[in-house]
Formats: C-alpha cells, sequence, structure tokens
C-alpha cells in the first residue's frame, strides 16, 4: 500500500511543447517592449522608380493642356447676343388682319423692345382665337401681348395665371387693371380696346409694362394697327405661324 501511494503522488508534469518560432503562423512576432516600430526603407532602385511615375505623369499632364490650348484659343467665345430674328410686327399684322376680324394691334416701340414672335392662333385648343406678340423688354425681360374680341372670365383668368386684380394703372392716357401673382408674374388688361381686348404679361418691371401699354394705346387710337409702315429688311411670311383652322 506504501508503494502505490508513492508512484501517485510522484506522477511526472508532461514536457511543455516547444515554442512556435516567428511567422509559423502567417503572424509576425509583436516587437518587444519599449522597442520602436520597424519603418520600411526604400532602396535607391525603388525610390528612382517612384520618382520617375510622378514626373511622368506631370509631364503627360503638361503635354495634355499644351495641345489642347491652342484649340482654346483659336475658338473664342462670340462677343455678341446671338441670333435675335428681325419680326416684322405691322407686316405679319397686316397678314393676320383679314381673318381676326378687327386690327391687330401692332405698337411702334422703336428700338427699345424687340419682338421675338408675332403670330395669330385660331383658338382651336382653348376657343378664344388670339393675336400675340413676344417682347424682349430693354432689361432683358418679357411682355406678352395678347388681343381678342372674343374674351371670356375663363380664358382671362387662364391668361393672367390666375392672379388677383390689385388695382389700376394709367398708360397712354388709359387706365389698365393691374393684376399681380406675388411671384414675379404680372399683368395689365385694358378691357375696352377698340372692341377688342388686350393682356400684356410677363415677368418685367412695371415702368417697362407701362412703357409698352402706352405704345399699344398709341397704335390703338391711330387706328393704324396692322397699317402701320413696315420695316426695311425683313419679311411677314417668315413670322407667320397661325393655328390651323378650326374644324367646321
Amino acid at each position: 500500500m506504501g508503494d502505490y501511494r508513492g508512484v501517485s503522488e510522484l506522477q511526472e508534469t508532461p514536457p511543455a511543447a516547444p515554442a512556435s518560432p516567428a511567422g509559423a503562423t502567417g503572424q509576425e512576432a509583436p516587437a518587444a517592449a519599449g522597442q520602436p516600430p520597424v519603418k520600411p526603407v526604400l532602396t535607391a532602385k525603388a525610390a528612382k522608380r517612384a520618382n520617375a511615375s510622378v514626373i511622368g505623369m506631370i509631364i503627360a499632364l503638361v503635354v495634355s493642356i499644351a495641345a489642347f490650348l491652342p484649340i482654346v484659343l483659336m475658338n473664342p467665345a462670340p462677343k455678341t447676343d446671338g441670333y435675335r430674328p428681325d419680326i416684322n410686327v405691322s407686316a405679319v399684322a397686316q397678314n393676320a388682319a383679314g381673318v381676326a376680324g378687327f386690327t391687330p394691334a401692332a405698337p411702334d416701340t422703336g428700338d427699345t423692345f424687340r419682338a421675338n414672335y408675332a403670330r395669330w392662333e385660331s383658338g382651336t385648343g382653348s376657343g378664344v382665337p388670339t393675336w400675340e406678340v413676344g417682347y424682349l423688354t430693354p432689361r432683358e425681360s418679357f411682355i406678352a401681348l395678347l388681343q381678342t374680341r372674343q374674351s371670356n372670365p375663363t380664358w382671362l383668368l387662364q391668361q393672367v395665371k390666375s392672379a388677383p386684380v390689385t388695382g389700376t394703372r394709367s398708360a397712354g392716357g388709359r387706365d389698365w387693371e393691374l393684376r399681380d401673382t406675388g411671384k414675379g408674374e404680372k399683368s395689365m388688361v385694358l378691357l375696352d380696346a377698340g372692341g377688342s381686348t388686350v393682356i400684356l404679361t410677363g415677368s418685367a418691371q412695371l415702368d417697362e409694362f407701362t412703357a409698352l401699354a402706352a405704345a399699344v394705346v398709341r397704335d390703338l387710337e391711330s387706328g393704324a394697327g396692322a397699317a402701320g409702315s413696315a420695316s426695311p429688311g425683313s419679311t411677314a411670311e417668315a413670322t407667320v405661324s397661325p393655328s390651323p383652322a378650326p374644324s367646321p
């Protein structure tokens, strides 16, 4: 019994497993405590290759700029305001007078307002035949002139973008109804314009509206309308754009 207890108490401790060498598990051994990390050092050849790549990119960029620069310099930006159509409002109004049933307004605005279209719309969609002229103002805004003998409340409200009446404004010795959307769009309406209704609508300033409205009144009162003289060098045929005639 004594021998048995001695053997069990004197069991040998198994030997420790040998330590794996650094890198055997695919991971680097941590740096020793207190030692700075090792910084990689490029060799002279590697540094030369890196510098050559950067210098090559800079040279390629300079060559590309030098190649395109002459093309840009040989095509300067245009100094004009672009193409401006020569619209002869009086001549187009003369052509439209026969189907309009009234004398379309062709106000003489001199060189201050430039027309960019003039046309007779037969009103196929709206049911209201309309004489229309678009004007560019001296401040490069826009005012559309619309004239008809068949105005109705629905059509008028559509043309002024549902703007309420905010007052009246005198132009050409006549009181025009002023409507303002409050968002930059405004309209001046002359309800009794020689048996027709005239609407000026757009985003221009009120003084520009007043100037154009006064020219419209002068034209209506003179009775010239479409009978106004045509400016030289322009043709009416190029500006007439009537809508298709309504089906009977």
